[in-house]
């Protein structure tokens, strides 16, 4: 019987009522509780390694999520981690960066109601994430819920309050769960080199949203305390008429920044070649371009890349359009 670790980091999952609202208190031993039918899938051990409501889940708290799982991989078999919702698909991302060419299973999963009420999803998520642990085809960073089996680069939280919350941007599940049996649709990677693990992490990334209007005082501030600047721009991006002056100023003032243009549009990612505002910047300023990625994908894989000594501005694109766990498929022969 395979051995899997469950590492607990709070969320509402793990959440029962207090005077000030839901907040993480049942332990991981207790989640077990729930799910009694476990000991016929799989050995579980626990570690609660957090206990934040996801709102506080910063990328520190990544980093220590990576330490647990290296320290204990040769030890186990594959890894559960339950969390809160809220930016489970960041950590989910963020993960897919830190961890790379896992052959071992690290699935991510929470639920939208916590796991003692009496109608909660939070039993079936947790079952169905051990049941994926333990096959033997599965591997790599995967958010699992609601049935869903979803590449960690891929997940997108769409829905605030419905079991049905999270989806798989621009690419097919990897895979459906129903009845404990495992349905799948995307054929395992074939990782070519060993497990990685990456614990460096920078936090000096600043996602400018536009707006209608937009005026361009905050860019100095923005440009001179953050290491990157990503655009989540209008459609398939561009930089508007109102802080074009200053940003294209403000991008060869500072030609060691990184510059990544994003969407705000959830679905079928951006393409800088087909209105004038896109050609304008490709003229004149140096950037990345997140094409199908994620937003959270792309604010987490720049996060990566920054603090990691592989990466120079020699290399950058290379690395930035690499396909990993997924996350760049049209983009990826399409550099700026």
């Amino acid at each position: 019987m395979k051995k899997i670790l469950l590492i607990a980091t709070g969320g509402t999952i793990a959440s029962q009522k207090s005077d000030s609202g839901l907040k993480p208190q049942i332990s991981p031993q207790e989640l077990l509780s729930y799910i009694p039918s476990i000991e016929d899938v799989c050995e579980v051990e626990t570690y609660q390694l957090l206990s934040l409501d996801s709102s506080n889940m910063e990328p520190k708290h990544w980093s220590m999520i990576v330490e647990c799982v290296r320290d204990n991989y040769e030890k186990y078999d594959g890894f559960v981690i339950a969390h809160g919702t809220d930016t489970m698909a960041y950590t989910a991302a963020g993960l897919s960066y830190m961890i790379q060419n896992s052959k071992k299973p690290i699935v991510i999963t929470g639920s939208q109601k916590p796991i003692d009420m009496d109608i909660t999803d939070g039993k079936t998520n947790l079952l169905d994430s051990f049941i994926y642990a333990v096959d033997e085809k599965s591997q790599g960073v995967v958010v699992v819920f609601n049935g869903k089996v979803i590449a960690g680069t891929r997940a997108k939280k769409f829905r605030s309050k419905s079991y049905n919350a999270f989806e798989s941007i621009d690419f097919p599940v990897l895979a459906m769960i129903q009845d404990e049996q495992i349905m799948r649709y995307i054929p395992m990677e074939e990782y070519e080199e060993n497990v990685k693990f990456y614990t460096k992490i920078d936090e000096r990334v600043f996602l400018l949203k536009l707006i209608p209007g937009i005026q361009p005082e905050i860019l100095r501030y923005i440009f001179e305390h953050y290491d990157a600047v990503i655009v989540e721009s209008f459609g398939v991006g561009g930089i508007p008429q109102s802080i074009s002056e200053q940003f294209y100023g403000l991008c060869r003032q500072y030609p060691e920044k990184t510059i990544v243009m994003a969407t705000q549009v959830a679905h079928e990612g951006s393409d800088m070649t087909v209105y004038e505002v896109g050609h304008e910047m490709k003229a004149r300023c140096n950037f990345l371009e997140s094409y199908d990625m994620t937003l959270e994908a792309v604010i987490t894989k720049i996060m990566w890349m920054l603090a990691n000594e592989e990466v120079s501005k020699d290399n950058q694109e290379d690395i930035f359009y690499k396909n990993i766990n997924y996350d760049v498929i049209f983009g990826k022969n399409r550099k700026c």
